[in-house]
């Protein structure tokens, strides 16, 4: 019987820092690296949607991907992000990801009818990663069946993975660990605002983007019994977070300053086309910021 995967904590989807230049900030993104490892995380996933992987070249992945490998030094799981538009490039990208060193690859693709979803995952698992985690993502609904996933865990040896970015969230968490048994691993990406309710679900990691030191302080304090401070220290956090997840190109936007302000990054730079960040979004941002290092402070 396949068993659970051991990977139980904060794994950080890392954003891409760029120079002024406009190329990738490698030791920026070093830094933000250790900072992440230093403070607890379990894993870090690179690139995905907050790295702002579809602007990237395929280079610019490669080298994005080699500056993490190099950095962690097998301190902390390092999955590759090997999603893209057709078949034949996720599996060319699994392949190399895999050849690289990740420890597993993250794929997301659309689903459209279970036969054709089922071919596009078993052909990226036919690349042989370590494992394979799949993206659940659907913004406005419900995402992949249930039956499907657990079919798919039961059939696929490489798919020990999970990550629900659905609507709702919770209710996908409790019925995907109820029909695998709670042998496949299920992370939560976006709803991140729901933390504590996946907590009590059993959730056994989540993806967050920035903020290592808050959330790996809040998955311990939780795990360790202590559900009330977990609750008031995702209080505290929540008013930012909220601020973030009204679009992930506003999340790209916010985190990228957060790590500008923090002295881990050299630039705030996005590219572009993106969502316009305009002055009343730097503001309250900034307040956030202060806020959120303030409470770094008090917890290092």
């Amino acid at each position: 019987m396949k068993q659970l995967l051991d990977l139980r904590g904060i794994v950080t989807v890392l954003n891409t820092p760029f120079t002024d230049a406009d190329e990738i900030d490698v030791t920026g993104l070093a830094r933000n690296v250790e900072a992440a490892i230093e403070a607890g995380v379990v894993g870090l996933l690179a690139p995905a949607m907050a790295s702002e992987v579809s602007k990237l070249t395929e280079s610019e992945r490669e080298l994005m991907v080699r500056v993490v490998l190099d950095t962690v030094q097998g301190r902390a799981a390092v999955i590759g992000g090997a999603s893209a538009p057709t078949r034949e490039e996720r599996v060319r990208i699994s392949e190399k990801l895999t050849q690289m060193g990740c420890d597993g690859v993250l794929v997301s693709i659309a689903y459209e009818n279970e036969a054709n979803y089922e071919a596009e995952v078993r052909a990226v698992a036919d690349t042989q990663p370590g494992f394979l985690m799949v993206q659940d993502w659907d913004e406005t609904g419900s995402g992949v069946p249930v039956p499907v996933i657990a079919r798919l865990f039961n059939e696929i040896d490489v798919f020990r993975c999970l990550k629900v970015e659905t609507v709702p969230a919770g209710v996908k968490y409790s019925a995907v660990l109820a029909a695998t048994e709670g042998r496949l691993h299920v992370s939560g990406g976006w709803a991140v605002t729901q933390m504590i309710e996946g907590l009590d679900r059993g959730v056994h990691a989540f993806m967050p983007t920035g903020m290592h030191r808050i959330y790996t302080s809040l998955y311990r304090m939780y795990v360790q019994g202590d559900r009330e401070g977990a609750q008031r220290l995702f209080n505290e956090m929540v008013p930012a977070e909220a601020f973030s997840s009204q679009h992930l190109d506003i999340s790209i936007h916010f985190f990228k300053r957060l790590l500008h302000r923090q002295g881990i990054c050299a630039t705030p730079r996005v590219r572009q086309p993106i969502l316009p960040f305009d002055a009343y979004h730097e503001r309250i941002a900034a307040e956030q910021i202060e806020r959120l290092l303030g409470i770094e402070r008090r917890l290092a």
